[in-house]
């Protein structure tokens, strides 16, 4: 029995759809969607299912970009993508990885959703620009020159170091280490002086900082503050988050935090946490990501 061609591409569709919206929620929603419109489809006069399916995804994902634009305009606080839990072996494809990253995420929320779209189809699943032509509704020629902006100003915002697997993980296990005993020099030690962090509370957590915490000392000061003034004692633990080693925070055993790190000559130069209980729901399991 032949597997039906949505089927057997589903984690190549997940992934197009989640690196659209950075929202594994939203996603599945598009993937719902673009079911049905190909489950519609004579299937005799598709000659190419793999581009006729990204293209019904990434049609659908654009009209779900207008909607979360508009949502987001009326969000409490920093806005972050939703963090997925992913296999250690997403981070053999370097490019794949690199791409689901939070820190890339956050460069593609910077782009409008024809340039994010067109980038992203490019850049990460390599279609041509016919392909990704007749999937955002342009002619090829501007899809060249779209291609070309979005790939400047990626590149003017993305990380420039390339920081192997196994260095992030010790440098993730330092701050887990320094953050579940209490460490204070040693957070100092493991954080860049001039490190950012992002939180994303969606304004349904107390302590979740609104904007963003500029520097070590700031940022380490922040921290022990609030931990003392609500009296928790969350722990941390070593967690596959978006293709790279980060962090699982819980607090009397409930999750209540993801981190994201990026990580630049041995420190954390960028934290990414996302609190918002709406952007945990779903990390019980690992997303099946494919490109």
């Amino acid at each position: 029995m032949t597997t039906d061609p949505f089927v057997a591409h589903r984690n190549l569709l997940f992934t197009v759809a989640y690196e659209l919206l950075g929202s594994a929620a939203d996603a599945e929603d598009v993937l719902q969607e673009s079911w049905l419109r190909w489950a519609a489809v004579d299937r005799s006069e598709v000659r190419e299912p793999r581009a006729y399916l990204v293209r019904i995804v990434t049609r659908q994902a654009l009209n779900h970009l207008r909607t979360l634009s508009r949502r987001r305009e009326d969000y409490v606080g920093e806005w972050l993508p939703e963090p997925v839990m992913t296999s250690p072996d997403v981070a053999d494809d370097v490019a794949l990885a690199e791409s689901v990253s939070m820190a890339m995420l956050t460069v593609l929320e910077t782009l409008g959703p024809a340039e994010r779209a067109v980038f992203v189809l490019r850049e990460v699943f390599d279609l041509s620009y016919d392909e990704i032509a007749d999937a955002v509704g342009k002619t090829p020629a501007a899809v060249r020159q779209i291609a070309h902006r979005a790939k400047e100003h990626v590149a003017a915002r993305r990380p420039r170091v390339h920081v192997e697997p196994s260095e992030q993980e010790r440098v993730v296990e330092r701050l887990m280490l320094a953050f579940n005993t209490g460490d204070v020099q040693g957070l100092m030690d493991v954080l860049a002086p001039d490190v950012v962090a992002v939180a994303d509370g969606g304004g349904k957590v107390r302590g979740a900082a609104r904007h963003p915490i500029r520097g070590a000392k700031k940022l380490v000061a922040y921290l022990r503050g609030g931990l003392e003034k609500w009296g928790v004692h969350p722990v941390a633990s070593l967690a596959w988050v978006n293709g790279a080693p980060g962090l699982r925070v819980e607090n009397d055993g409930q999750l209540a935090a993801v981190l994201s790190v990026t990580v630049e000559d041995g420190v954390i130069t960028r934290i990414y946490s996302v609190a918002n209980p709406d952007k945990l729901a779903r990390l019980d399991a690992e997303a099946s990501l494919a490109r």
